[in-house]
């Protein structure tokens, strides 16, 4: 019998942890729950159980993507393969799209860690200035700030923010993000308010969790919201025409 340390499974019994799934978890342990419960060992507080819950809601959907039509157009050439339509959605989630939580997460952990918990203003945008000149030095993308909707600002994160004061997460990084987004405004002369890449990375490392769970809550958060994409394809497709768009457009099919 192979076993590691999240779990195995007899002729008879399912253990998780330490728990039977059966008797002990099945019916007790919400979703939250199990994904803390089984990648950290522990259960939440109720106060990180409401953020996670707020995060994983806040990454579902937001309409037409590139990962929601990729896996609407997977679906199309694949019906008989759910997962294929949803894994295909979620292959995109990296530096640019979706993923981008976990650089976020990363780049305030590293930008804080000289700061104390009661840093003044102006230690925080001394901060800001030193993240923004070393990702600029070093031609790293600065995450977490701008729209290119929501121009004057996302509405998710004031909605965001208030959760982490509220259930005890607002602290240096979320106050080194907000600093960045005003620098980087100050400097480039145009409004770049923070997104919701930004307020989840800063609400991540206020959380103190590895700046990689950011990214796996966001990739369990959309396969939700492309299960419903791939559901109404099924009833109401708009795939195919997406992608008769495109052959339509000659220039496309002409070579240099």
């Amino acid at each position: 019998m192979v076993k590691t340390d999240i779990g195995y499974t007899t002729t008879d019994t399912i253990m998780v942890r330490g728990l039977n799934l059966a008797t002990e978890i099945i019916g007790k342990f919400d979703f939250v729950d199990m994904i803390f419960f089984t990648t950290l060992s522990r259960l939440p507080s109720p106060q990180e159980k409401t953020m996670v819950n707020a995060l994983l809601v806040t990454t579902a959907d937001h309409g037409i993507t590139p990962s929601s039509l990729a896996a609407r157009l997977t679906y199309i050439g694949a019906p008989e393969a759910l997962q294929g339509a949803v894994a295909a959605g979620l292959l995109g989630a990296g530096s640019v799209f979706l993923g981008t939580m976990q650089n976020a997460a990363e780049m305030l952990i590293e930008g804080a860690r000289e700061l104390s918990a009661d840093a003044t203003d102006e230690q925080i945008r001394e901060a800001a200035r030193a993240t923004i000149r070393q990702h600029k030095e070093q031609r790293r993308a600065i995450y977490g700030v701008g729209h290119p909707i929501h121009v004057d600002g996302d509405p998710r994160v004031p909605t965001l923010r208030e959760l982490s004061r509220a259930n005890g997460y607002y602290n240096v990084h979320w106050r080194l993000m907000d600093a960045i987004g005003e620098v980087l405004t100050k400097e480039q002369g145009k409004n770049l308010p923070l997104n919701a890449v930004g307020a989840i990375a800063a609400a991540v490392a206020a959380m103190g969790l590895d700046p990689l769970i950011a990214r796996g809550l966001s990739l369990v958060g959309r396969s939700a919201g492309l299960l419903a994409h791939v559901m109404e394809e099924k009833s109401a497709p708009m795939a195919r025409e997406a992608w008769q768009l495109v052959l339509k457009d000659d220039s496309r099919n002409v070579l240099p």
